[in-house]
């Protein structure tokens, strides 16, 4: 087994350079030849994922937090190279998806917990969304979500130790003062219309690490989850949140399902826009799904609901 293992030293909040010496060691103790490169700044996990890709590597495991796992997405896109996470980031979302245990300053044994699982995991095909030319792995969010990522990223690695208390106070300050916008949703063809806080486009299951949101959602069924969570403002945030917790979501007029191929975001001014927790520009917008086309290394301890198909993938 081939694989690079690529580290963002500024994700999260501790440095686990020696944390990543173990698990290297345990990793080739289970018969991997890994290679660690560190990244220095923003795109280079993009870079060095397509790079060993071009080589043949057969998995670049990425440790850092999301927006590096997102890097090695769009690296990794389209070859035959799998991607498998060692999460030492902030939110992890991706990994807390797949139930993979996250590094802590507290249970730093995790990390290794974590490698074993790659270690015994299978590859699997899983689509990807793409927004203009950025693929994402989780979801892309337009509105409130992108709103507070832009106020909050990038941190400072101290705020990263407060864990999510940062982002859960933007958020309610960017809430209190969002006003839903006039917008026109295109879905495959049909349109939704109204004045919106959020519109999120899910390709997985759960939402900022604790919210199943889309929970029949799938990721090798050629669909994306499209929630528009219309409003005004506050009151409407705080009443959908509410909603979302207690499960009743899908039963008000104020928030519309659907699964779509295709989607078009248009509002009547320009409107934030995030993927995988990174911040990356402005309505309008045009999304897509991307079937199959990114290789992931899978733990056991994945939700087999996650994928149509039953049939454990490959393993290496």
């Amino acid at each position: 087994m081939k694989a690079h293992l690529i580290y963002n030293p500024t994700a999260g909040p501790w440095d686990v350079r020696r944390g990543l010496k173990r698990v290297r060691s345990y990793l080739r103790r289970r018969g991997w030849s890994v290679e660690l490169q560190l990244t220095e700044k923003p795109g280079d996990a993009t870079a060095l994922a397509r790079a060993a890709a071009q080589v043949g590597c057969d998995v670049v495991v990425v440790a850092g937090g999301d927006g590096t796992v997102n890097e090695a997405v769009n690296g990794l896109v389209g070859t035959k190279t799998a991607l498998g996470v060692l999460p030492v980031g902030t939110g992890n979302m991706w990994a807390k998806q797949l139930g993979i245990p996250t590094y802590t300053l507290t249970n730093p044994l995790r990390l290794r917990e974590a490698a074993a699982g790659l270690a015994e995991g299978s590859v699997r095909l899983v689509d990807v969304g793409q927004v203009n030319n950025r693929y994402f792995l989780c979801w892309a969010g337009i509105g409130l979500d992108a709103q507070v990522t832009a106020e909050m990223e990038p941190r400072q690695r101290r705020t990263k130790r407060l864990g999510v208390l940062p982002y859960a106070i933007a958020a309610v300050l960017v809430a209190r003062d969002f006003q839903g916008v006039r917008t026109r949703v295109f879905l495959d063809g049909s349109v939704v219309r109204g004045r919106t806080l959020l519109i999120l486009v899910s390709n997985i299951q759960q939402y900022i690490g604790m919210l199943h949101v889309a929970r029949e959602a799938q990721m090798d069924d050629g669909l994306l989850d499209v929630f528009v969570f219309k409003g005004l403002g506050f009151q409407y945030a705080v009443r959908h949140l509410l909603k979302i917790i207690s499960r009743r979501y899908l039963q008000d007029p104020q928030i519309v399902h659907r699964q779509a191929r295709h989607i078009e975001v248009w509002t009547e001014w320009a409107m934030p826009v995030q993927v995988d927790g990174d911040p990356i520009g402005t309505t309008p917008v045009t999304l897509k799904v991307v079937p199959l086309a990114l290789r992931v290394l899978v733990p056991p301890s994945a939700p087999p609901g996650l994928f149509t198909s039953t049939v454990q993938g490959e393993r290496f």
